[in-house]
């Protein structure tokens, strides 16, 4: 190891010779991130030291493969601000590489810190090698889509997930340049005897946990990718990529949440979390899909008591399952509510959830949302107030071109200002010349 990169953040002598904390800091860097990390750092409000601390610690992962050089790079975990994921990706029947790059595009100028291609179309290799070469976030992918759709195609079904072909696809992936890859490694023959037994409604809903269960009980063996998960941390310390612990048999439904089989798999992931760290390997969990509001603070607590702290990655939570076409509303209220407790990593949920693959504007939509819920978490957290104190005094002086520039939808300020304006600029047509501030205003000068 370089001891040079760690001293230059002013890391104390005692802390260089920890092989924990030079081992983390320097797989998680990539090739350019010896300078970014003064800069995250500053962008988090935290001292460069407390930030590699907390990358040492395995609280703060930083998605970022060697392979890439390009990559703006995201901190996500303890004490970092709360980040945004977009998913984005074809399916069997909708395969449209160009509409899926331009619904990444939209994600990003939205505010999405990072990526996940979820692709299932016949082109899927070409759109992920398009996100890695063209954009410069981090991408996230989960490669047993790979392997259950080239089992489809050879032997005809989902299920023949032996090991070659499932870590196949990881190192498939990996040597792309995916820097975190969604990994399943916790669905395992006992968690799905749990969910055997279990009272659920729905199952399991995570498409990669389900193919991984139906294996498991198709052919009676276990898990590739726990039964080989020490081969599985040898590859992402090849790569360097992240792991994200799949949460494979996530509830669907608030009927199914916390229930025995999602907790098995959590603690499960416990055990995985300990054994990436020891190994030097970047790990983060994700979290519930649907889960009652007053269940939502509990399952944040419990993840980060049972992981040590491991940064939390959840889907949504949606807490009610009535609003399919608002789900984007569904998702920023238990996203808030998550963000709050100490979630660190929020996955957007667009309108089209749970009935058609998305267009760009739903994209646009679910990340303007969970951007919204996550400022939500940060601001009750104690954190990112200022802004919203900025924009007050921008509505007060009736300042309308900074309370757009602050706003966390400029484009839809901007066509509401302009659809329906008021005869007084300075007003807006709801209240015209009733504005409170206005009539307000003028008074104490007046006065």
């Amino acid at each position: 190891m370089d001891k040079r990169y760690i001293r230059s953040f002013e890391v104390g002598e005692r802390e260089l010779e920890r092989e924990d904390l030079s081992t983390l800091v320097m797989r998680a860097r990539a090739s350019d991130l010896k300078t970014e990390l003064g800069r995250l750092a500053r962008v988090e409000g935290i001292t460069a030291r407390r930030l590699s601390g907390l990358i040492a610690s395995g609280r703060v992962v930083i998605p970022h493969s060697a392979l890439r050089t390009e990559v703006l790079p995201v901190a996500i975990g303890e004490g970092m601000s709360v980040k945004v994921n977009a998913n984005i990706g074809t399916s069997i029947d909708i395969n449209d590489v160009d509409e899926e790059m331009a619904k990444a595009e939209i994600a990003l100028q939205s505010g999405a810190h990072t990526l996940m291609d979820l692709s299932t179309g016949k082109d899927a290799d070409s759109l992920r090698k398009r996100l890695i070469s063209d954009l410069n976030c981090p991408l996230g992918t989960v490669p047993i889509y790979d392997a259950a759709l080239e089992a489809q195609r050879k032997d005809g079904s989902y299920l023949e997930l032996d090991e070659d072909r499932v870590f196949s696809s990881v190192e498939k992936h990996a040597s792309d340049g995916v820097d975190f890859l969604t990994l399943h490694a916790a669905v395992t023959k006992t968690t799905v005897e749990a969910l055997r037994k279990s009272e659920r409604i729905l199952g399991a809903v995570s498409r990669g946990g389900a193919f991984i269960a139906a294996s498991i009980i198709h052919s009676g063996r276990e898990n590739p990718l726990y039964e080989n998960y020490d081969y599985l941390l040898d590859l992402a310390k090849e790569y360097d990529f992240t792991i994200s612990l799949g949460d494979g048999l996530r509830p669907g439904c608030i009927h199914d949440a916390s229930d025995r089989a999602q907790l098995e798999e959590l603690t499960l992931s416990s055990e995985l979390v300990a054994r990436a760290r020891e190994r030097g390997v970047q790990v983060m969990v994700e979290g519930p899909g649907h889960v009652p509001l007053d269940q939502i603070e509990a399952n944040v607590r419990v993840e980060k008591a049972a992981c040590d702290g491991a940064p939390f990655y959840v889907l949504g939570p949606l807490p009610t399952d009535v609003a399919p076409g608002y789900d984007h509303i569904t998702g920023a209220i238990g996203g808030a509510v998550a963000a709050w407790a100490g979630a660190d990593f929020l996955c957007v949920v667009t309108p089209a959830e749970h009935l058609c693959l998305p267009t760009a504007e739903d994209v646009r939509q679910g990340v303007i949302a969970a951007r919204i819920a996550a400022h939500c978490g940060e601001v009750a957290r104690g954190k990112g107030r200022d802004w919203d104190d900025a924009i007050s005094r921008a509505r007060k002086d009736l300042d309308w071109k900074k309370h757009m520039e602050l706003s966390v939808d400029k484009r839809e300020f901007a066509r509401r200002r302009s659809t329906r304006p008021s005869h007084d600029p300075r007003v807006c047509s709801m209240c015209s010349d009733l504005c409170a501030i206005k009539v307000l205003e003028d008074y104490l000068r007046g006065a």
